[in-house]
């Protein structure tokens, strides 16, 4: 990406439209922003990108998004979520690796469907949701998105901070160190707006790609490519289920976010082909990493090392996984140390991207957080998620567990609900709703006013929305397979059940949602 203009980096707020509401706090905010700008540095929040205000469109455009996507995921958390398919759900190699494929490709496609409305509207994720969800309904959708967010970040520390601790010698690098080193420079990179993560993110992905190369070429001889899963057909079947929508999880919690970081795309940026590229991207990225994590479990009970690092943290297990067991000596002398080390650092492209993000969120929960910079916002995620990673360091593994599957359901009951409206009634194909811009009325984008973002009085009410939203998480309890709870019908498939979640509250909220929202606009028109 270019470098952001006055104009694109500019933030538009309550103060600027009424300067006699500015305070001396409010006067110092601006004159931060306005240092921003100075520098090049992005100070726009949660404002539309118009689309003068766009970059030109061209051939390293197209590349952005698949090295932007295979940077976020080259990384060792999901290597470490991977470990989770035959340590914790008893599959095979086999089993485990083919449901981390289809739960990666079904998560990728919410994914990069979500990306598209980056260019198209010049809005951010959930301001786009705010023309489903209306007003009101959204801020709940926001709550969600900043605890998935902010928790996806404080993984990447504990992970990162584990596997610093590992390399050094004899642990005396304490995780609490390697925590805040990489939330410090994770930061850095997101603090200063999407021109500098961009471009970090455009290279980031090079040497994790030589990292776990490398981890491949010397750990899959030891990978158990024979033991079979676990447990009678019912509950094969039932963990299976499980880890596909663990994985699906994973993948589709992007899709709260996904349009924020190509909003400076031009609106002539062909939908299509930014969808196939971060696809694509997205799931070669995810089944890569999916597989090397679950080699590495499948080889625990097998390779005393592999199981002596386990005991000690998944985090360790990525650096055990870089000794070559014909020859143990290559690691001692430190190049898979070093190696190790690269694995760790790659968590910042994971981290930068929620980070960001963030700062956004907090905005979209309504114009008084507007009115202090995103840059702001972003400081105060950063903590937050610091400070929970410094209290869950050790307990990684159940964070997981009960952290993404069950945070994957909301995603996928909004991106439900929201392509519905698009496609039944914004588009030509369904009850078309009619609008006063002309700009609403053609292509990827037919239907929507993009002007309107700011003004309750004009989005819908969401009323059906929030109620179909309320009916899929009746059917996800119902269906969730959780430690903590196993929902009644889930609990009908095997000895731990099923988590069927994700699959039965997107069913009962697209059933539900198309004539609620017929009745919400025959009374109220909007």
């Amino acid at each position: 990406m270019d470098k952001p203009t006055e104009s694109e980096a500019k933030v538009a707020s309550p103060e600027d439209e009424n300067p006699k509401s500015s305070s001396t706090c409010a006067a110092y905010i601006r004159t931060f922003e306005r240092t921003l700008v100075k520098y090049n540095f992005e100070a726009r929040g949660v404002q539309r990108v118009l689309p003068h205000e766009c970059h030109p469109l061209t051939w390293t455009s197209y590349l952005q998004p698949f090295f932007f996507w295979t940077s976020i995921n080259l990384a060792a958390q999901n290597v470490t979520l991977g470990m989770l398919g035959p340590n914790v759900f008893a599959l095979s190699f086999r089993d485990a690796s083919i449901c981390a494929f289809f739960g990666s490709l079904i998560g990728a496609l919410g994914v990069s469907y979500t990306a598209t409305f980056g260019p198209v509207s010049g809005h951010r994720t959930l301001i786009f949701a705010r023309y489903t969800f209306g007003w009101y309904p959204t801020k709940l959708l926001v709550i969600l998105e900043l605890i998935v967010l902010m928790g996806y970040s404080m993984i990447d520390l504990v992970i990162a901070g584990q596997i610093l601790s590992a390399v050094s010698a004899n642990g005396s690098l304490s995780i609490v160190v390697g925590i805040i080193v990489v939330a410090v420079i994770g930061w850095l990179i997101s603090t200063f707006g999407i021109w500098v993560f961009h471009t970090y993110q455009r290279y980031a992905f090079i040497p994790q790609l030589v990292a776990f190369s490398i981890l491949y070429g010397v750990s899959s001889h030891n990978y158990d490519l024979s033991t079979p899963s676990h447990g009678d057909s019912r509950t094969i079947i039932g963990s299976r289920l499980s880890f596909l929508s663990l994985t699906l999880a994973a993948a589709i919690t992007y899709g709260g976010a996904a349009a924020d970081y190509f909003v400076y795309y031009p609106v002539t940026t062909p939908p299509l082909a930014l969808f196939t590229i971060s696809l694509v991207s997205l799931l070669c990225s995810f089944t890569f990493t999916y597989c090397v994590g679950i080699g590495l479990a499948s080889a625990i009970p097998t390779i005393p090392t592999y199981s002596a690092a386990y005991d000690t943290s998944q985090g360790a297990l990525i650096v055990a996984g870089f000794i070559n067991s014909t020859s143990p000596s290559n690691f001692n002398t430190g190049f898979g140390k070093f190696l190790a080390v690269v694995v760790a650092l790659g968590l910042i492209a994971n981290l930068a991207p929620p980070t960001y993000s963030s700062g956004i969120d907090f905005q979209v929960l309504g114009k008084n957080f507007q009115t202090i910079p995103r840059v702001v916002w972003n400081s105060v995620a950063v903590v937050i998620y610091t400070v929970c990673a410094l209290a869950g360091r050790d307990h990684l593994a159940e964070i997981f567990t009960n952290f993404l599957a069950l945070m994957g359901y909301w995603v996928i009951i909004w991106m439900g609900i929201t392509i519905e409206e698009q496609f039944l009634f914004r588009s030509s194909l369904g009850f078309k709703i009619g609008t006063r811009n002309e700009e609403s009325r053609r292509g990827w984008g037919q239907g929507y006013d993009w002007t309107i973002w700011n003004s309750p009085e004009k989005l819908p009410l969401g009323i059906a929305a929030f109620i179909a939203f309320l009916v899929g998480w009746a059917g996800a309890i119902l269906c969730m397979a959780q430690v903590w709870y196993i929902g009644p019908i889930a609990e009908l498939v095997g000895e731990y059940g099923a988590d069927m979640g994700n699959f039965v509250g997107l069913s009962w909220a697209a059933l539900v949602y198309p004539p609620l929202r017929w009745l919400e606009l025959k009374k109220f028109g909007r």
